[in-house]
């Protein structure tokens, strides 16, 4: 297991059925404690614009020189990973749904995804992802470079969890061997996909909500706070409380008391917890993020 890596939750996971139910409420517990000194620096550098040396410097620099009309093609494999008895219910069309739905979410922000290979596997331990077997799964099936996105599609998630990702960091720092990185990536529960049976989690949004957690952003009620950094991001509303549902109307204000439209919680960002069809966009400060951090972490490597 990587030590310099956050894993972002997203959604309790309940019984198996027919027809899954969808995930009550529940605290993540994944706070940016658990992400490396080197990423915590970098975004504190870019959220303040400030120069804290090596590295971090670098990444104050990059955040300052971000084209807004850069584009990024992130080359994509999908990992579908299945029980013996779950097989069907992980249609061959979702995939290509799946991918539509993340192009979808990201072309106003200049990111697209290439989707170079679908993988199919039955098993009925990898399915579930315990932490031994999950690496075990990564290095055996993960390809690509540290540039490349491998999102793991699991029918029985373990954690109690819709999905988990890593950020970015220094780990490969050049490096091309992939055991240095074998853990990079994103597990999402199979059943979130396109038409998938996680009713209310079934557009493939979870997909889109961890790439973000990939690509360098933290959920926007970060700390569970009014008060400190947040998610280091200025235009993102302050948030001490996660979505649950799509509570717009009286619109959820977990933090009144901040100024103007900063009043109403993010509830439509892909970086709350809110259900699929309530997810609506980014921010121009999260498009920032993502492009910087990714050329900084990612681009090269």
């Amino acid at each position: 297991m990587l030590a310099c890596v956050l894993f972002a939750s997203l959604g309790l996971l309940t019984a198996a059925g027919a027809t899954e139910s969808r995930p009550k409420p529940f605290d993540c517990g994944t706070d940016a404690s658990h992400a490396s000194d080197d990423f915590l620096q970098s975004i504190a550098a870019m959220h303040k614009n400030k120069n804290y040396g090596s590295s971090v410097a670098r990444a104050a620099s990059i955040a300052r020189e971000t084209d807004n009309n850069s584009q990024i093609t992130v080359d994509t494999v999908f990992h579908i990973v299945a029980k013996e008895d779950k097989k069907a219910d992980i249609t061959n069309d979702m995939p290509a749904a799946q991918l539509d739905a993340l192009n979808e979410a990201y072309k106003p922000y200049g990111i697209s995804f290439n989707l170079l290979n679908v993988t199919w596997t039955t098993n009925n331990d990898w399915a579930v992802g315990e932490e031994n077997d999950d690496l075990e799964m990564k290095k055996l099936l993960r390809q690509g470079t540290y540039q490349t996105l491998n999102l793991y599609f699991q029918t029985d998630l373990s954690g109690g969890v819709l999905g988990r990702c890593t950020l970015p960091s220094d780990i490969a720092n050049g490096k091309s061997n992939p055991s240095v990185y074998a853990s990079d990536g994103c597990n999402v529960n199979a059943n979130t996909m396109p038409n998938g049976l996680m009713d209310g989690f079934n557009k493939g949004k979870t997909a889109v909500h961890e790439t973000g957690h990939w690509l360098g952003l933290l959920h926007t009620f970060e700390g569970y706070s009014c008060d400190g950094p947040g998610d280091y991001i200025d235009d993102t509303p302050m948030e001490s409380q996660s979505t649950d549902g799509c509570p717009e109307s009286p619109p959820k204000q977990s933090c009144p008391n901040q100024p103007g439209d900063m009043k109403d919680d993010p509830i439509h960002n892909y970086m709350d917890y809110s259900t699929d069809a309530c997810y609506t966009g980014f921010t121009q400060k999260q498009h920032d993020r993502m492009h910087a951090l990714y050329n900084l972490y990612r681009d090269g490597n």
